[in-house]
């Protein structure tokens, strides 16, 4: 379930950066850009995303995995939406940025969550499960993107993909707590999963690191 749920929530945050890239002729036809316009939109997204490491990832930390997580969702799926609404380039440096800031949490939060529910031995299979949904969101984006399209409009594409997170929050939210926290967890299988955890650092301040 766990892997499923962080599956579902990488695959999302594929399609949704996927987006642009799929649309990119029919935009640069409807607003005129050109491809250094379109070059710009691709640096501000990768520029936020580098910040959005550091600054997300921090923020996970603090809030925990859940709220954390569920908190970068939201934010990345408004931004994503947020495309519908843009007339002009400008519009589009905001919210790609926008995107790619919220966006960068997915892997800070899905790799806290396998911290949290897999003994270092088995951490590794559950990450390459949860990274297959780049692929997977890679894939189905041009299926998807094109067919909205055609029939909606490009910017309904921005509205339909963007508004998946929130199948995708309602089922974190219902899903996911820690082991310790989970009813079905038994006492033998939170042992099983603690059980080669390496205790706990004494903290070191970031500029003696």
């Amino acid at each position: 379930m766990i892997c499923a749920l962080l599956l579902l929530g990488v695959t999302k945050n594929y399609m949704d950066r996927q987006v642009l890239g799929v649309l990119k002729n029919t935009l640069q036809h409807d607003l005129g850009w050109n491809e250094i316009d379109y070059s710009n939109l691709v640096t501000a997204f990768q520029a936020a995303y580098a910040l959005g490491m550091l600054a997300v990832g921090w923020l996970v930390d603090r809030l925990g995995t859940k709220l954390g997580y569920a908190l970068a969702m939201v934010f990345w799926s408004v931004a994503a939406m947020a495309h519908a609404g843009c007339a002009s380039l400008s519009g589009f440096l905001v919210a790609r940025s926008a995107l790619g800031f919220w966006e960068a949490g997915v892997f800070p939060a899905s790799i806290k969550a396998v911290a949290d529910w897999f003994p270092r031995k088995e951490r590794a299979l559950a990450t390459g499960i949860f990274n297959a949904g780049t692929s997977a969101g890679a894939m189905a984006t041009p299926l998807l993107v094109p067919w909205i399209t055609v029939h909606f409009g490009w910017r309904w594409a921005f509205v339909c993909t963007g508004a998946l997170g929130v199948v995708w929050l309602g089922l974190w939210l219902i899903f996911y707590r820690k082991p310790e926290e989970e009813a079905r967890v038994s006492k033998q299988e939170l042992a099983y999963i603690r059980g080669d955890h390496q205790p706990a650092l004494a903290t070191i301040r970031w500029r003696r690191l």
